[in-house]
C-alpha cells in the first residue's frame, strides 16, 4: 500500500506552558515545521467548505438512594426526567450500573451515535468487561498537608487505606496527590491500589501545616482579647483574614487546576478531598471575635468584604463542566470547642468563645458541603472514623444510573444547569447529580484529548492513526527539529462528493511534553484533503500522510497527536516516544 503524497505544514511558534501538577523545569519548543518535506501545489492550498452537525451528548451520572441511604435498583429511563435550564430533554441513552456490571442499557434508535460522549472518548485496552470505557472511574486521592493537622491525617488515612483496598473495583483507577502550596502527583493513576496505599503511608512522614493554622489563630484571639481599641482589633483582625485569603486563594486555584487536568480524561472521575476543612470566609470566626469585644466596629459588615464563596461555586461548576464530582472529607472529626480551654478568652468575653468556634466550624465545612452537593458527590463531616461512610461513597462508585440527551446545541461554550426527578418519586428517595455542565466547542475538546494523551496512560484511535518520527537536524541553537509523520487510513476519512472531487474535512491538533512534565500549547491546522472522482478506488486503499516538523530540546520527549474528522465528527488521540539528540 502506498501512501497518497505527503502533505507539510509550518505552524504558528508555540511556547511552553507551565502546568503545575506536572511541570519542573521549562521546556524549549519551537514552532513545528519551519521546513516542508514536500509542497503541495498550489490548488492544494484553495480553501472549502462543509456543513457539518455534532452531535453532543451530554451524560449526566445519577444516583438515586432510600432513607437509610442505599442505592435504588431496577428503574429504567422511563422512570427519570430531565430538565435543562428549566427545559425537559428528552433522554437519548441510558444506562443502568449495578455492582460495576450494565443491568439496562436504552439507546434511542433516531440516535445511533448517542453514546458518544460530550468530551473526546478514550478506548483502554484493559476496560472492564460489560462496562463501557466512559462509565469507568478514575479516583483522585487528593491530600491537602496544608489544609490539615498531622494527628487528624494520621486517623483518617488509615481508614482511607482501608476503603481502597477493599472496596474499588480491579479495572477502577487511582492516583493520589498532595498540596503543601504546590501539587505533587505522588503515585499516577493505576490499577494498583497497593502503590497507592505504599503513597498515603509515607504522607505520615510529611508536615501537615494545619496546627500552624492554629497557632495564627490562637496568636491573633489573644491580640484581640487584648487590644485596647476597636480599631487596633480590627487591625489584627483584617490582617489575619488577609493572610488566610492569600493561602486560601492559592489552595483553590490548585485544585481548579487539577479539574482542568483531567478535562479530556474519559469517563466518571471523582476527588476524594481530604483535609481539616477550607474556610468560606477567610476569618469569619475572628472578626466575630473583634464583635463581642467592640460592638461599634461594625466588624460583621466588612467580614463579607473576605467572601469567597463565589470562588467555591466557580470551581464546583469548572468540576462540573469536566465530569468531575468531589467527595469531601473533613478530618478534623468531632470538635472540641476551645472554649474548654483554660488559655482562650480569659475575660468576660469568654462566653461568646463556644459561639466564635462554632462559626469557624461551620465556616470551614461550608465550603467542603458546596463542592460535594454541586457536583453530585458527598460531604463526610462531624465524625472520628470515616471508614462507614466512605463504604457509602463506594456504593456510588458501583450502583448508579448514567442518562445521555442531545441538548440541541454544540459548542456554544455556555454553562447550563441540569434537574434530574423521578416521575413517581418517593418522598424517601433522594436524587443526586451534578448541577450543570459546560458546551465545550470542539476545539477545547480536541485540545484537552490532547492533553490528557500526553499526561495519563489511555488511548482512543477509531480511525486508526499511527505516528512515526524521522531523524532530527540538529540546529546551531541546540536543539534539534524532529518530522513527526501522521499517518491515517484514507478508509477512515468521511469523504463527500463535491464537483468533481471528493473531499474530507479535518483538523490536526498536536502538544509535546518533556522528561520534567512540561507541556507545550497545543497547535492545531486544518487539512483538507481532496482526491479526484476518478482516482477515489485506488486513493481508498492507500494512507494519507501529513508531516509535522517540531523543534525540541535534547532528551526524551512525548508528542501526543489528535485529529478530528469534522465531517463524521469522529476523533483519535495517539501519542509516541522519541529520543532528542541523545
Amino acid at each position: 500500500m502506498s501512501p497518497l503524497q505527503p502533505r507539510s505544514r509550518t505552524l504558528s511558534p508555540f511556547s511552553p506552558w507551565p502546568l503545575a501538577l506536572l511541570a519542573v523545569l521549562a521546556l524549549g519548543l519551537a514552532a513545528p515545521g519551519l521546513a516542508q518535506e514536500q509542497a503541495a501545489p498550489e490548488e492544494e492550498a484553495q480553501d472549502f467548505f462543509l456543513d457539518t452537525v455534532d452531535v453532543n451528548v451530554v451524560n449526566v451520572d445519577v444516583y438515586v438512594t432510600d432513607k437509610q441511604g442505599d442505592p435504588v435498583t431496577g428503574l429504567t429511563k422511563d422512570d427519570f426526567e430531565v430538565f435543562e435550564d428549566g427545559r425537559p430533554m428528552t433522554i437519548s441513552n441510558f444506562y443502568a450500573i449495578e455492582d460495576r456490571q450494565v443491568k439496562h442499557e436504552a439507546a434511542s434508535a433516531a440516535e445511533p451515535d448517542a453514546a458518544a460522549p460530550e468530551a473526546p472518548a478514550a478506548v483502554a485496552p484493559a476496560a472492564e468487561a460489560g462496562l463501557p470505557e466512559e462509565q469507568r472511574l478514575s479516583l483522585i486521592v487528593y491530600v491537602d498537608n496544608l489544609n490539615i493537622r498531622p494527628h487528624n491525617r494520621r486517623r483518617v488515612l488509615q481508614d482511607v487505606r482501608s476503603f481502597l483496598r477493599h472496596e474499588l473495583g480491579p479495572q477502577d483507577r487511582v492516583m493520589l496527590v498532595a498540596y503543601d502550596r504546590s501539587l505533587k502527583v505522588k503515585v499516577p493513576f493505576t490499577t494498583d491500589v497497593d502503590r497507592v496505599v505504599q503513597g498515603l503511608f509515607e504522607l505520615d512522614e510529611v508536615s501537615g501545616e494545619g496546627v500552624h493554622a492554629d497557632s495564627d489563630r490562637r496568636d491573633v484571639l489573644q491580640r484581640i482579647e487584648d487590644a485596647d481599641s476597636g480599631a487596633e482589633a480590627m487591625m489584627w483582625a483584617e490582617s489575619h483574614a488577609e493572610s488566610v485569603k492569600s493561602d486560601l486563594a492559592f489552595t483553590i486555584d490548585a485544585l481548579r487546576e487539577l479539574v482542568s487536568s483531567l478535562a479530556g480524561l474519559p469517563g466518571r472521575k471523582a476527588i476524594l478531598h481530604v483535609s481539616d476543612g477550607l474556610p468560606m470566609i477567610p476569618a469569619e470566626d475572628v472578626f466575630y471575635a473583634v464583635d463581642q469585644g467592640f460592638r461599634q466596629t461594625g466588624a460583621l459588615t466588612r467580614v463579607y468584604s473576605f467572601d469567597t464563596s463565589r470562588r467555591f461555586e466557580e470551581l464546583a461548576a469548572h468540576a462540573n463542566a469536566n465530569r468531575v464530582s468531589f467527595y469531601t472529607v473533613d478530618a478534623s472529626g468531632l470538635q472540641v470547642y476551645s472554649s474548654a480551654d483554660a488559655q482562650t478568652f480569659q475575660s468576660d468575653r469568654a462566653g461568646g468563645a463556644a459561639l466564635i468556634d462554632r462559626i469557624r466550624i461551620q465556616n470551614t465545612q461550608a465550603s467542603l458541603r458546596l463542592l460535594a452537593d454541586e457536583t453530585g458527590g458527598k460531604a463526610i463531616l462531624n465524625t472520628n472514623r470515616v471508614l462507614g461512610p466512605l463504604e457509602d461513597v463506594a456504593k456510588d462508585f458501583r450502583t448508579y444510573y448514567s442518562l445521555g440527551y442531545t441538548p440541541g446545541h454544540s459548542g456554544s461554550g455556555r454553562y447550563y444547569s441540569i434537574e434530574v426527578k423521578l416521575k413517581h418519586k418517593d418522598g424517601d428517595l433522594v436524587v443526586r447529580h451534578r448541577a450543570g455542565y459546560r458546551d465545550k466547542p470542539a476545539e477545547t475538546q480536541m485540545s484537552d484529548g490532547v492533553l490528557a494523551a500526553l499526561k495519563f496512560p489511555y488511548y482512543s484511535n477509531p480511525l486508526d492513526l499511527t505516528l512515526t518520527f524521522d531523524s532530527g537536524s540538529p540546529r546551531e541553537d541546540g536543539n534539534v527539529l524532529v518530522p513527526v509523520k501522521v499517518r491515517v487510513p484514507m478508509r477512515s476519512l468521511t469523504l463527500v462528493p463535491r464537483g468533481s472531487e471528493y473531499q474530507a474535512n479535518a483538523k490536526l491538533y498536536l502538544a509535546a511534553m518533556d522528561e520534567q512534565g512540561w507541556i507545550s500549547e497545543v497547535q492545531e491546522t486544518d487539512l483538507p484533503i481532496r482526491i479526484a472522482q476518478a482516482e477515489l478506488g485506488e486513493r481508498l486503499d492507500q494512507d494519507y500522510v501529513y508531516t509535522v516538523q517540531v523543534l525540541l530540546r535534547s532528551g526524551a520527549q512525548k508528542i501526543a497527536v489528535g485529529l478530528r474528522d469534522e465531517i463524521a465528527a469522529n476523533n483519535s488521540f495517539v501519542t509516541g516516544m522519541v529520543q532528542v539528540g541523545r
